[in-house]
C-alpha cells in the first residue's frame, strides 16, 4: 500500500495542483441564454467565499466551471487542487486527504494531505458521490473544525480552503440513493450550480 500511495499522489488523473494556466469564465463558450446565465452566475459566485456544489452529467464541463470560479476569486494567486474522488481506492482516501506521518504504517512518510496542500486556495472534489459515507463524515468533521490531523499524528493543523464539489447526478438523487450524506450536502451546497448537458447547448 505504501508504494501504491507514493505513486498514487502523482498520477495525472488523480490529483492535480496548479496556480497558473487555469480556465476563466471567458473560456466558457456559447451564446445561448443558458450559457450566458451560467457565465453571469459564475462571476457573482467567484467573488463570494461560500462552498459550491456543481452538478451535471459527465463531460458537461464541471471542472472548467470550478477553475473559472477559482480564477475569478480572491484566492486566484493560490493553489487550485483538483481531486477525482472516483479514481482513488477507498483504503487510500484518508491518507490522501489528511496526510501521513513517518512510521504511521510500513513505508509511510511525512506527507501533507490535500487539505493542507490546498490551504489558502481552492480544493475541487470531483465525483464526490463516489466517496464512501464514512469518509464523507470524516471530511465533514475536518471542514467544520478547519483542522486536519495527519494519520499517525496527534497534532491538528489548521487549514483554510474553499471547497468546490461536483456530482454527476442531481444532488437529491445522490442523497436518496445514499451516495452523499445529507450533513455534507448541506455543508457544501451554500451555492448550487447546474451545468447544462451538451445536448442542451448544441450551438
Amino acid at each position: 500500500e505504501s508504494a501504491a500511495l507514493k505513486n498514487f499522489i502523482d498520477l495525472p488523473n488523480m490529483t492535480s495542483s496548479h496556480k497558473d494556466g487555469l480556465y476563466e469564465v471567458t473560456d466558457i463558450i456559447g451564446e445561448s441564454a443558458i450559457i450566458r446565465d451560467l457565465r453571469q452566475k459564475l462571476v457573482r459566485i467567484s467573488k463570494a467565499s461560500a462552498s459550491v456544489l456543481i452538478y451535471g452529467e459527465t463531460g458537461s464541463g464541471k471542472e472548467l466551471v470550478a477553475q473559472s470560479i477559482h480564477s475569478g476569486s480572491s484566492r486566484r494567486g493560490e493553489m487550485f487542487v483538483s481531486q477525482n474522488c472516483a479514481a482513488i481506492p477507498h483504503t487510500l482516501l484518508e491518507s490522501i486527504f489528511f496526510g501521513t506521518t513517518k512510521g504511521s504504517y510500513t513505508g509511510a512518510e511525512n506527507k501533507p494531505g490535500l487539505l493542507e496542500i490546498a490551504s489558502g486556495g481552492t480544493l475541487f472534489l470531483d465525483e464526490l458521490n463516489s466517496m464512501d459515507l464514512s469518509m464523507q463524515a470524516k471530511l465533514l468533521r475536518a471542514l467544520e473544525e478547519k483542522k486536519v490531523t495527519r494519520i499517525g499524528s496527534h497534532e491538528p493543523k489548521k487549514f483554510d480552503v474553499r471547497i468546490i464539489a461536483a456530482v454527476n447526478e442531481h444532488p437529491k438523487v445522490c442523497i436518496d440513493r445514499q451516495l452523499m450524506g445529507p450533513a455534507l450536502f448541506y455543508r457544501l451546497s451554500s451555492v448550487q450550480i447546474r451545468v447544462p448537458a451538451l445536448r442542451e447547448r448544441a450551438e
